[in-house]
């Protein structure tokens, strides 16, 4: 389980020119659509969001080479809550409740990891595995 895909590119994309560039190249019909917005409302930064399940998607974004750690540029790919999946996350360390509660809690967040390191990890395994291609194809990858 990784979680987190970086991919080296010799381009720089801003976000709104990776989303151009996915839309002419991107098969939604395999892969699924595509938009750019913010995973959940309490999110700083937009991102391309695709789906991967209930709980999960997953976020594509650009980062230019520039600064002390940052020697290349890079498309990002990362598993990120959706908006439901965050209410659960929370909802499951909410400390009140009886004894129950806490056997629950477990078990939402067992469901949860166990989620986001199979289903979730398989679809971004895919998506950037087709992000390589379409970058490849167009002569992008590093």
């Amino acid at each position: 389980m990784i979680g987190r895909q970086v991919i080296v590119i010799n381009k720089t994309f801003t976000l709104q020119e990776l989303e151009q560039f996915m839309q002419e190249n991107w098969d939604k019909e395999q892969y699924n659509d595509f938009g750019i917005g913010k995973p959940t409302s309490l999110s700083v930064d937009e991102y391309i969001l695709l789906p991967a399940t209930q709980r999960y998607l997953v976020i594509v974004y650009p980062k230019a080479a520039g600064g002390l750690f940052n020697k290349e540029n890079k498309i990002v790919l990362t598993v990120a809550d959706t908006p439901a999946g965050a209410v659960e996350g929370l909802a499951a360390f909410n400390p009140k409740g009886g004894p129950l509660s806490g056997i629950w809690k477990t078990g939402v967040v067992m469901n949860a990891e166990k989620e986001r390191k199979g289903p979730a990890e398989d679809v971004l395994q895919a998506y950037t595995a087709h992000m390589k291609d379409i970058l490849s194809k167009n002569g992008l990858l590093k």
